[in-house]
């Protein structure tokens, strides 16, 4: 009996095993069954929890060191699964746009702050953050707008200082050079000056220089070249735009060389010396006789001829600041003929802005007993009250009849 309940025991202890063994295999087999998801964190940053796939959680090296126990057995009945995230567009990301997405996030919030406010400080230009939504502004770069403006403001502020202090350095040697006897250096040095008072900051420092204005006035007054007298009216008008650059002109002695370049062929030099004259006429003390002490009048009238209807309406603007309150420059018009070119204007075209210069040189005119009867003979009635009954707005029509 003790040797049969010995051997009952071995028994059951090894049907005990074998069940074991065969559970074992079992769990075994049941988790090999089970598809495994396998995400990588180079690829898509996070594990897959199981949450969604319904998979038992496990840990990583548990999980593979079962499945590498046994590959060749095992080999036909598991499978692996990859998440990967997908753009908008279908396709997955790739690898440099996961390294670009990786580099971007390992950024400091003071990496991308800078990056946004300073760009030109990143050496890697890849770095810079770009908006998400095409069209529309991430919150740094909304915040980092400020910070742009007034780094412009700066710029702009050194780079006028750099001209400024440019120009002043370089004005006693240009003025030099406009005194040259050889017409070939006056000309280039004509072209540089002219470049300076293109900028602010420089003309400014050349209105302050009466030595230079006047060094330019008599280039002009004495070229005959067309592009030393370009550029010597062009930097003559960039100046008359500011009070002080007029009273520069007007002390020069530069409205006589005006008016003598209004009989240049050169269209762009007729420009910038009408517009020149007009800005004296209306704002430089003193400019209207100077204008008629240099025989203003009598190359202004010959000017109506012309068939530019913006050139036209500042040249007549011009005649109707110089008669008005004067008749000596009322008769000199009439002597010229400009009642007659007046009134063709009158006839011949359409922008409002001439017919209501003309009209109100005609008015200047119209008291006058000998103007009067021109503006008659050349059909001054027909050509206003044609004005006058026109439907276009017409402040023309101030314009009396003769």
């Amino acid at each position: 009996f003790a040797g049969c309940e010995r051997g009952g025991r071995q028994c059951r202890a090894g049907a005990g095993g074998a069940g074991s063994a065969r559970r074992a295999a079992m769990e075994v087999m049941n988790m090999m069954e089970q598809p495994i998801k396998v995400t990588e964190w180079q690829q898509t940053y996070t594990y897959d929890s199981g949450i969604h796939s319904g998979v038992n959680t496990q840990v990583p090296s548990v999980s593979s060191k079962c499945i590498g126990d046994d590959d060749d057995l095992y080999a036909k009945q598991y499978t692996i699964k990859t998440t990967t995230y997908r753009e908008a567009g279908g396709q997955g990301l790739g690898p440099a746009a996961a390294a670009d997405m990786e580099s971007q996030l390992a950024m400091t919030r003071a990496q991308r702050v800078r990056a946004a406010m300073y760009p030109e400080t990143v050496e890697d230009r890849s770095l810079l953050m770009t908006t998400h939504i095409e069209g529309q502004q991430t919150n740094v770069q909304r915040l980092a707008e400020p910070s742009q403006m007034l780094k412009s403001a700066i710029v702009h502020l050194i780079n006028y200082q750099d001209d400024a202090e440019l120009a002043t350095r370089a004005i006693p040697e240009l003025t030099k050079l406009l005194n040259d006897e050889d017409p070939v250096v006056v000309s280039k040095a004509a072209m540089i000056v002219n470049q300076l008072s293109k900028k602010e900051a420089s003309r400014r420092a050349l209105m302050q220089s009466p030595q230079i204005v006047a060094a330019v006035v008599r280039a002009m007054q004495n070229t005959s070249d067309l592009d030393t007298a370009r550029c010597t009216t062009s930097i003559l008008h960039n100046l008359s735009h500011h009070r002080e650059g007029l009273l520069a002109i007007f002390k020069s002695g530069g409205i006589p060389a005006l008016v003598r370049m209004l009989s240049s062929p050169v269209e762009s030099v007729l420009f910038y010396a009408i517009t020149t004259l007009h800005n004296l006429l209306l704002y430089q003390e003193g400019a209207k006789m100077a204008v008629r002490l240099a025989d203003g009048l009598q190359k202004m009238v010959p000017l109506l001829n012309k068939n530019n209807p913006k050139f036209l309406a500042i040249t007549t603007d011009c005649l109707q600041l110089l008669a008005y309150g004067n008749q000596e420059s009322k008769l000199i018009i009439l002597a010229n003929g400009g009642p007659q070119a007046l009134v063709q204007i009158m006839r011949s075209y359409t922008y409002e802005k001439l017919l209501w210069t003309t009209s109100r040189v005609l008015k200047v005119l119209s008291v006058c007993p000998s103007n009067k009867p021109a503006i008659v003979e050349a059909g001054g009635m027909q050509a206003l009250g044609k004005h006058l009954t026109s439907s276009s707005r017409g402040s023309y029509r101030t314009a009396c009849g003769p």
